[in-house]
């Protein structure tokens, strides 16, 4: 069974201005480079009208990966591809993400909102990770969650760090 996961951060910056940094290719590529890992990259990217789709790809080194992760991939680490499209909603800004990692029975998925919030703006992350490993796939599915919640907030931080 998923295991659902949130994530909020809000920022004294306009919507418009946090949308714009958030999908700037050449911030994307600076914030892969300083905190994606092993192999970083972009690995596709198109504006489409008032949003943007692309793909990423980040690298975690096993000697980051905590014990009960390692269970299941050892000592090599992992490649994480990560899928966002963010469109125009109404005052804010509406996203998907899916996350794959490749060669793991691993997968998570969610929706993403960047709304106005007085004279700032509010993200929004709800995220399902869901890991198909007998008996510890819980646990892992658990630790992954805490994973996607630190990452967003180094994620987040970096790029309000570029306004």
């Amino acid at each position: 069974m998923p295991r659902s996961t949130e994530f909020r951060a809000t920022s004294t910056h306009p919507v418009d201005a946090v949308f714009a940094a958030m999908i700037d290719r050449q911030i994307l590529s600076d914030r892969l480079a300083v905190m994606g890992g092993p192999g970083a990259g972009i690995l596709e990217y198109e504006k489409v009208g008032e949003g943007a789709k692309y793909r990423v790809k980040h690298g975690i080194d096993a000697q980051h990966l905590p014990g009960v992760v390692k269970t299941v991939v050892g000592n090599d680490g992992i490649q994480i591809e990560r899928d966002e499209t963010w469109t125009r909603a109404g005052d804010g800004y509406d996203g998907t993400v899916g996350v794959a990692l490749p060669g793991l029975p691993a997968r998570a998925s969610g929706v993403m909102r960047l709304s106005p919030v007085g004279t700032g703006s509010e993200l929004v992350v709800r995220v399902d990770v869901s890991v198909n490993v007998p008996i510890i796939g819980g646990k892992i599915e658990e630790t992954v969650g805490k994973e996607i919640v630190r990452l967003l907030e180094m994620e987040t931080d970096y790029t309000l760090s570029r306004l």
